[in-house]
């Protein structure tokens, strides 16, 4: 386990303002484990949750824990205090002045279901099989670009978040949004890096990517609503709520850029952390080259160790106790998904990456209850396929000590953030494989 001896003295450190935490947070996940897996913090007036069990049953009961603030937290939070011990009035009252209210991750049922029945027609079954199909494909176009087929016993070197997993997922998931085969191109080179697209007329396509695919997808399904194909963006611009009503064509959009943008940014952690992991260990590289039914549990297992999503919140709607702590109504419920992940109460050594561990699939990443992750079957997919695809073609896979410093001593550039816990880049070395004749 991660020792936890610091120089942080836990009342000075604030983990949104502390950059210290960026590159290192779980020594300060023990710290507050320490005061227990529940426990308030006045500063924010915020119950802090490490404990699995405890968190797992927030995500449950969405009767009692709101998700209106779920992206956001204390910040700016309720722009009331609470009294008394209903705070449903309050947040009904003042729901659309919180920060991306507008988005189904903030949405609470009845209103949530309706909205994420809708955007299920984007995962079913025959759609996520055909994607897959699609993955196979894609990842060996990338893979070709810096694995030169027939140069066995040679170097290979790349900066493997920039030349694959963001550009992977980001095709993938627009293949999975039915982005249609005359803008395939653009997508690739918006998403490729080069941060420029053009559209139509020579038209540029510049800043926020969330604004540009919402843009696009208002204007596929408007188009598909008079121009109907057999195609999954036509499904979803046909798509009715329960009561028969037909959805506003800029909902169902930004909740497709939406989940473009986080299951994109979610899968490319996932992917990055598992490629550093097998380059640090060559022997986890062998056993899952010996035994590939292994590689969806090390994905579980890095899900579970290295959580992409640091900490999301909640806001309790009525006062309850959680943990054997009052948690009174109006509290944010702040959810370190990182430290809940590797709670030894439910996970054996739990800093450890055991590729076989038993449990590795009870992980928090995805969230539970109402609001689990719709894309986590695609992100796995990805990222297994990533995996597969990867050992078929590169051989003793290592981490470059040009970019990140020797063993024992290496240099990572994490993500500045308190939400998210990435790397900003993995610079890997390798043997490219012969493909066999």
């Amino acid at each position: 386990m991660t020792d936890i001896d610091t120089p942080h003295a836990y009342d000075d450190t604030d983990f949104f303002l502390d950059d210290s935490l960026w590159d290192d947070p779980y020594p300060y996940y023990e710290l507050l484990r320490a005061q227990g897996p529940v426990f308030i913090d006045a500063r924010y007036n915020m119950a802090v949750v490490t404990g699995h069990a405890e968190e797992l049953a927030v995500l449950r009961d969405h009767a009692t824990f709101s998700s209106c603030n779920s992206p956001t937290g204390p910040f700016p939070g309720l722009p009331v205090p609470v009294e008394g011990d209903d705070a449903d009035p309050l947040i009904e009252a003042h729901r659309a002045e919180l920060p991306m209210s507008e988005y189904m991750t903030t949405m609470d049922p009845p209103q949530h279901d309706g909205l994420r029945g809708l955007m299920w027609r984007l995962f079913t079954p025959r759609q996520l099989k055909k994607n897959e199909d699609y993955m196979w494909r894609v990842a060996d176009e990338f893979l070709d670009r810096f694995v030169a087929p027939g140069a066995d016993g040679s170097t290979g070197a790349v900066e493997f978040g920039a030349a694959y997993a963001t550009p992977f997922t980001a095709l993938v998931i627009a293949d999975l949004l039915g982005v249609p085969d005359e803008d395939t191109a653009t997508f690739r080179q918006w998403f490729d890096g080069q941060g420029v697209a053009t559209f139509g007329e020579g038209r540029a396509v510049e800043g926020d990517p969330l604004t540009f695919l919402q843009e696009k997808f208002v204007g596929y399904i408007e188009d598909r609503r008079v121009n109907p194909r057999d195609d999954v963006l036509t499904s979803l611009a046909e798509a009715t709520y329960a009561d028969g009503s037909l959805p506003a064509a800029t909902d169902l959009a930004r909740e497709a850029g939406f989940i473009f943008v986080a299951g994109q940014e979610t899968t490319v952690r996932l992917i990055t952390f598992a490629l550093q992991y097998l380059g640090e260990h060559p022997e986890a590289q062998v056993q899952l080259r010996e035994n590939r039914e292994l590689i969806p549990n090390f994905l579980e297992e890095m899900l579970r160790v290295e959580s992409p999503i640091k900490v999301h919140f909640r806001l309790a709607r009525k006062t309850s106790t959680l943990g054997g702590v009052t948690i009174p109504a109006g509290t944010t419920m702040a959810l370190f998904n990182g430290a809940a992940n590797r709670d030894p109460r439910n996970f054996d050594r739990p800093a450890e990456v055991q590729i076989d561990r038993a449990n590795s699939r009870e992980q928090l990443a995805f969230s539970r209850g109402a609001h689990s992750c719709l894309g986590q079957s695609l992100a796995r997919a990805e990222s297994r396929v990533t995996i597969e695809r990867v050992l078929d073609r590169m051989a003793d896979i290592r981490i470059s000590a040009e970019h990140h410093g020797p063993a024992g001593a290496r240099r990572w550039d994490y993500m500045p953030t308190w939400l998210f816990r990435g790397l900003n880049n993995l610079h890997l070395e390798f043997t490219p494989i012969t493909p066999e004749a």
